[in-house]
């Protein structure tokens, strides 16, 4: 299983947040774990810039050579950036999930609520294993 960095949150869907000590604007993607259990990510599918996403609802689709699963929008605000690379060459997503392979970025309209430590995140895959 590939390390969990400690800077970001998680979400129990297997996002990643970064940035919320930074600012109004966060950065979202999928994890190692969930990159993972996709296998080979062949499609990404993001939400549009200026899109608004609500916490929990389904903004997107990651489609693998095993399944396709939903993307979940771990915070509430409007899509600001999205990660062109990743939509081009989806397997970033499977490559860097925490680097290059990041999936947008959105401006909080509300504070995050739900999210995960490293730490819970840690154990909550540990148990799915």
């Amino acid at each position: 299983m590939s390390s969990i960095p400690d800077d970001l949150s998680y979400t129990k869907d297997h996002e990643w947040v970064s940035g919320l000590d930074d600012g109004r604007t966060v950065t979202v993607g999928i994890t190692a774990y969930a990159a993972e259990q996709l296998g080979d990510v062949v499609f990404v599918q993001v939400p549009e810039v200026g899109a608004g996403v609500t916490a929990g609802d389904a903004v997107g689709e990651v489609e693998s050579t095993k399944s396709v699963s939903d993307i979940f929008a771990p915070v509430t605000g409007e899509v600001v950036e999205v990660n062109a690379s990743v939509v081009d060459d989806p397997s970033l997503a499977n490559s860097d999930p925490y680097g290059e392979g990041w999936l947008f970025r959105v401006q909080l309209s509300e504070d995050p609520e739900d999210l995960l430590t490293s730490a819970e995140y840690t154990t909550l895959t540990t148990a799915e294993s």
